[in-house]
């Protein structure tokens, strides 16, 4: 059986690193194209003897067509990912977001690409009060972050109609894991909150803290992506993945300072322009196409991830 050559964009980053040392115990020939602005290579120390790392940027048209060369599969997570810095830099957003996708899907079509998974986010619903958000619901987007996912998935479904190569879609709810970086402007609440607590440091909560998430665990998200990347059905679709149930912001934190044996004490703050007060996935659509459906308990996952941070960092603020 031939391998098939994948191409991750956006591989050093979190999602991304964990794809790709997915696809390699897999035995895929995995290639990553990054331009590290938001990630680090560390990221794939464990595969890097079996990884082709690209530096270049969605930007660059030609550093996309060129890493596209021989490849089977694209999975395109690269994007910027900050709602709040897409607000006052919405032009890097459009550049990055759109623009680099368009260059993504003209890159895969010009070399004769299968198929392409496109990362999308569950920010494209807007604040809904529909929960759990079916896919069919009209998208409400509230910030160009979102706007530009949303534009993503239209250029995606339209390369799919056009037979260019097939395209699936996934929406992503408030993924998390270990290798997210407490330090980014992207990263989410619970590595920020995990460092704050283990460095003695007041954790930060926009809002009142009964805002609810589906926290979905990163390897459930990479699971998600290899089997929409394999099966034939999924071809065309738009599938939400997130958790089956929510939690609120203040559970996070109670059940992260339970772990760690520290006290709670939060520092509230007004809430953010473009939050999204309550966020869960219908996730139906996902369980029949894919046949995929979370594995992992959000406070299992919140475990390993502070137990990780604190392997990797020995607790100490870095």
């Amino acid at each position: 059986m031939t391998q098939d050559v994948v191409l991750i964009t956006g591989g050093s980053g979190f999602i991304g690193s964990h794809l790709a040392t997915a696809l390699i115990e897999r035995g895929e020939r995995v290639r990553v194209l990054d331009n590290f602005a938001t990630s680090a290579v560390r990221n794939l120390d464990q595969v890097r003897d079996h990884v082709e790392v690209i530096e270049g940027d969605l930007r660059d048209l030609e550093a996309v067509s060129r890493a596209m060369v021989g490849v089977d599969i694209v999975y395109h997570l690269g994007a910027a990912l900050s709602v709040p810095e897409s607000i006052v830099n919405p032009r890097y957003y459009v550049d990055t977001n759109i623009t680099g996708t368009a260059n993504v899907l003209q890159a895969a079509r010009e070399a004769s690409i299968r198929r392409v998974v496109f990362s999308s986010s569950s920010s494209i619903y807007g604040n809904t009060t529909v929960v759990p958000t079916p896919e069919h619901l009209l998208p409400n987007p509230i910030s160009p972050y979102a706007i530009s996912k949303l534009a993503g998935e239209h250029f995606c479904l339209m390369a799919n109609d056009f037979q260019y190569f097939e395209s699936v879609i996934l929406r992503y709810f408030n993924v998390f894991g270990p290798r997210q970086d407490p330090f980014s402007p992207y990263a989410a609440v619970i590595p920020k909150f995990i460092h704050a607590v283990i460095n003695g440091q007041k954790p930060l909560i926009y809002g009142d803290g009964e805002q609810t998430r589906g926290f979905t665990y990163v390897d459930d998200v990479v699971r998600g992506n290899l089997l929409a990347g394999r099966l034939p059905m999924a071809a065309g679709k738009v599938m939400n993945l997130s958790a089956d149930s929510s939690i609120t912001v203040n559970a996070v934190l109670e059940y992260i300072c339970t772990v760690l044996d520290v006290p709670m004490n939060p520092q509230h703050y007004p809430p953010r322009p473009g939050d999204i007060r309550d966020s869960l996935a219908d996730i139906t659509l996902a369980r029949k196409i894919l046949g995929w459906q979370p594995e992992t308990l959000v406070q299992d996952g919140i475990r390993m991830t502070a137990e990780t941070y604190v392997m990797d960092h020995g607790g100490a603020d870095v």
